[in-house]
């Protein structure tokens, strides 16, 4: 048996580019990963399956028309369609909630059959594989922090940046990517940003480093749920918050704060006043999240 973490993606800033000849649109991000993660189960089996439990796994367990299987079955025969395996996934993130979490799912799926196949594929062929399964598989192959461009699938591994604590909070709004996408208004040209050498240290640094920076789905993702304004403005309330922005194309939000007893404190206040959200005080998490485990 072997046990896979698949950490929630967070984007400490998103800028979208024009629509591109194949459809999708041009992407900038520092990416970093959670602590709060999907686990995924690999045991030896003669077919392959996929066995969903957790709390968020009424949102996956029937198909529909618009999602036949679901990624971790897809990453799975991507990878070798030959070969089986009894997967177990651990749904513990929100499903549609701006935080990768089926891109996640994937990514673990890839990185974890890697090696319970013993197939030996890099890294390298493994963001390739995953490029063709969605934007956000490659980087979520890695969960490490990454500065992301093209349409997700350019991967370049950033230095080290400190865990510093958080809180995710979600509304409990599922949002599409594609209508939020739909209605964004993009920016005329990327470029702005550079990847971070080794200048993040402390909060501050990261803080100064974003300064410049935004998400540019907020706003159109804010008229499909007009709660992330709310989970927003709760997080930067927070004593000790020093950034709250929304992750991908939302509804989840993460504050940055200075200290953990800060965020641990914020978490309990915000769960209690807003007792439908989902809540978590977690960590940026350091950069070995994503390897298998026994």
């Amino acid at each position: 048996m072997m046990r896979v973490r698949a950490p929630a993606k967070l984007n400490l800033f998103l800028h979208v580019g024009e629509t591109r000849s194949d459809g999708f649109h041009d992407l900038e991000s520092l990416v970093v990963f959670a602590e709060e993660s999907d686990f995924l189960v690999f045991e030896p089996a003669d077919e392959l399956s996929l066995h969903i439990n957790g709390p968020f796994a009424d949102a996956l367990t029937n198909p529909t028309a618009d999602m036949p299987e679901n990624l971790v079955l897809r990453a799975a025969r991507e990878l070798d369609c030959a070969r089986g395996a009894a997967i177990t996934l651990e749904k513990n993130l929100p499903v549609a909630a701006g935080i990768g979490g089926g891109s996640a799912d994937a990514g673990a799926a890839l990185r974890g059959l890697n090696a319970f196949w013993n197939l030996q594929r890099d890294d390298a062929e493994l963001i390739e594989t995953a490029a063709a399964i969605g934007s956000d598989v490659p980087a979520c192959v890695l969960s490490q922090p990454a500065w992301i461009t093209g349409r997700g699938e350019i991967v370049q591994s950033v230095t080290d940046i400190p865990s510093f604590a958080l809180v995710m909070a979600n509304p409990n709004v599922p949002l599409g990517t594609e209508g939020v996408f739909a209605s964004l208004n993009v920016r005329t040209g990327l470029g702005v940003m550079h990847p971070p050498g080794s200048e993040i240290a402390s909060v501050w640094d990261l803080v100064g480093f974003l300064a410049d920076s935004g998400n540019d789905l907020e706003s159109p993702a804010c008229e499909f749920a007009p709660a992330i304004d709310q989970v927003l403005g709760a997080l930067a309330h927070e004593p000790g918050c020093v950034l709250a922005q929304m992750s991908g194309s939302g509804a989840t939000c993460f504050g940055i704060f200075q200290e953990l007893s800060l965020a641990v404190g914020a978490a309990d206040r915000i769960a209690r006043e807003h007792p439908s959200w989902w809540v978590r005080q977690t960590r940026i998490a350091p950069r070995d999240v994503g390897v298998t485990e026994g």
